[in-house]
């Protein structure tokens, strides 16, 4: 039986009550706080002051602690709109903020569904957002904004922990490196590279994930009107 489905055991108030929300609660605090490396069950134990045991009658395995770690945050992620691309835009940006929110999200998004019942919910309400498209496009249509979007974010948190690791910001990163793309652009083998680079907007990252996100529902939108 899945997590999801199986019943908790009978509430012990001594010598500390415990929940699958309590449990999952702890292990959102320190996965926010030091990534998903400080997150185990015996950790959480620790945190909640019982010992590890203890929570093996809540959850079997830490890949279910995971799960409904993933499943907390996706109650964050409510999109809304009164048409298809409004639903989608609010799906995308609701979804790039919790990551931010939660970085760790970025290592666990993607693959196979998640089928909690915080993503079944989001999960309706895109669907039925999309009630007008066809029912064999509905599947690539959302699929196609989350890999946009877990891509992208993925892209964003890489590049904080980079800082992080590195000590050096963007604009750092550039001034430490500027001096090889120079002799690499003067050798005149990357002309357009250089031209991009040169004349090209540098853009942050809310303008980048913006745009690009344009491009995907425009893309979505020519597809559906043909």
């Amino acid at each position: 039986m899945l997590v999801w489905e199986r019943p908790e055991p009978p509430n012990r108030p001594v010598p500390g009550p415990l929940s699958r929300e309590r449990i999952v609660s702890a292990a959102l605090e320190l996965a926010d706080a030091d990534g998903l490396e400080a997150v185990s069950l015996r950790k959480v134990a620790a945190a909640l002051e019982v010992g590890p045991m203890r929570l093996y009658g809540y959850i079997a395995t830490k890949d279910e602690l995971l799960d409904l770690m993933t499943d907390a945050v996706y109650a964050e992620i409510r999109p809304a709109g009164d048409d298809w691309r409004e639903v989608l835009r609010s799906l995308a940006e609701s979804t790039r903020q919790a990551v931010h929110r939660h970085e760790w999200l970025a290592d666990l998004i993607g693959g196979r569904p998640q089928l909690g019942p915080n993503a079944m919910a989001r999960g309706e309400a895109v669907t039925a957002a999309l009630g007008n498209v066809g029912v064999d496009m509905v599947m690539p249509v959302v699929s196609a904004v989350d890999a946009y979007v877990i891509g992208a974010v993925r892209r964003e948190i890489a590049e904080l922990r980079a800082e992080r690791a590195t000590g050096l910001d963007k604009e750092q990163w550039q001034a430490a490196y500027g001096p090889y793309l120079e002799r690499s652009f003067a050798t005149g083998r990357f002309p357009a590279l250089e031209h991009v680079v040169r004349e090209g907007a540098h853009l942050d990252a809310d303008e980048t994930f913006r745009i690009g996100l344009d491009f995907v529902l425009d893309g979505i939108g020519a597809r559906l009107q043909a």
